[in-house]
């Protein structure tokens, strides 16, 4: 069963700040042996003290902490306070190095656990100091010393948890606002497809009418082509809601590149364009995923690109490469980088929203493939790459007989 995604974050959270817990246990096992060659008359205590942090360490490292709430991980300040008390007697009341284990356990209280859990292990923490203090009678200057390092270490835990407070605010505010903009984009979409389909049919109908003008012809074919890359639009927020949500579902069908191809130079337009697939390229695919990134590519180059613009595709020894080149300047190398990335402007284009080649790499590595921008000289080519098992071979037919049905490799 799927965990939701705010508990998967709270148990990594848990998860986090329990590890880490464990590597400051660690570290104290580490400098309480490295202490026995400073004070060798304390060796057995300390060497007992290092076995007991790397008891807790593991210990630590190895409870279920993904399946208890979040701040259970409180629970290990009382082993950290015990561990301060016992490494400053067993070193005769010497607070240097217990001192800076003191600062690093109410760092981590800060990072991971709220300012009241901070304020209650105050008290708590600095009696099990001042305690080993006095029980190893160490000196006058080590009490005074201690007065200072406890609301240094307490005053940088307050400190490091109104940080996390607000930088957890300032996330919760963002996650809200990005929750609401992809519901406000998904709505956008289901509203204006209903409209975009009644106008597209209008426009069909209008230039198939054999009395219209000829002056008006072009004014209507560009209209259909504007309002079919609208309706591209609106299926690429619909697409990247499903995609977001995990809802994506691909239609595998027989799919005709040289057809398709055509098909898309004609939603297009213009006429400087021309097609370039080899005879028979069939593949098993989504044809209207697949049309929607052939579509995003074309539109692409065309806006910022120049011509003469190619649609084609072409198999390879790892499968099918279907492609879109321009023959403009080119992409910069700094902004290549920006290209197949979600909301990834590489110039200031209004036109642009940034989504088009994002849902083109999203929808190719749905296929199993992936989508990636190739420098040409000139220009650029955009080239959307198919495993091998898409393709669709066409299978001989025996002699004298009736050509066969394709023999299909399907995806798995």
């Amino acid at each position: 069963m799927a965990v939701p995604v705010d508990t998967a974050t709270r148990q990594g959270h848990t998860l986090r700040a329990a590890h880490q817990a464990g590597l400051l246990f660690l570290i104290s096992a580490v400098l309480s042996v490295v202490a026995t060659i400073s004070f060798p008359d304390r060796r057995d205590p300390l060497l007992l003290l290092a076995a007991t942090d790397l008891a807790i360490a593991v210990v630590t490292f190895l409870l279920p902490w993904r399946r208890w709430p979040t701040g259970s991980t409180a629970a290990l300040a009382v082993a950290a306070w015990a561990v301060i008390g016992v490494s400053t007697w067993a070193i005769g009341g010497v607070g240097s190095g217990s001192g800076a284990f003191f600062v690093l356990a109410f760092a981590w209280m800060g990072l991971h656990h709220s300012r009241r859990m901070v304020l209650v292990n105050a008290p708590v923490a600095a009696s099990a100091y001042l305690v080993a203090l006095v029980l190893s009678q160490a000196p006058q200057q080590s009490l005074t010393g201690t007065m200072l390092v406890i609301p240094f270490a307490v005053s940088i835990g307050l400190i490091i948890e109104d940080r996390v407070r607000r930088l957890k605010a300032a996330r919760a505010v963002i996650e809200e606002e990005q929750r609401w903009r992809a519901a406000l984009m998904a709505t956008m979409a289901h509203d204006v497809r209903s409209p975009l389909t009644t106008i597209q049919g209008a426009l069909e109908i209008i230039a198939d009418d054999a009395g219209l003008p000829a002056h008006l012809q072009p004014l209507v074919a560009a209209a259909a082509r504007q309002t079919s890359r609208v309706t591209t639009l609106a299926n690429n927020l619909l697409d990247l809601e499903r995609v977001e949500g995990g809802k994506l579902i691909l239609d595998w069908q027989d799919v005709d590149l040289e057809e398709l191809a055509q098909q898309v130079a004609e939603l297009l337009g213009g006429t400087d364009l021309r097609v370039e697939v080899e005879s028979g390229l069939t593949v098993r695919a989504d044809p209207i995923r697949l049309q929607q990134m052939m579509v995003n590519l074309g539109t692409n180059s065309q806006r910022h690109g120049e011509p003469p613009l190619v649609i084609g595709a072409r198999s390879r020894d790892v499968g099918v490469e279907i492609f879109v080149r321009d023959h403009g300047a080119g992409v910069q190398v700094a902004e290549r980088p920006l290209l197949f990335q979600r909301l990834g402007h590489t110039d200031g284009s209004p036109e642009s929203v940034g989504l088009g080649l994002w849902i083109v790499r999203l929808l190719a590595q749905a296929h199993g493939g992936d989508a990636v921008h190739r420098p040409a000289d000139p220009g650029s080519e955009f080239v959307i790459t198919l495993p091998g098992h898409t393709i669709l071979a066409a299978a001989q037919p025996p002699a004298g007989a009736d050509a066969l049905a394709p023999a299909l490799t399907t995806p798995p």
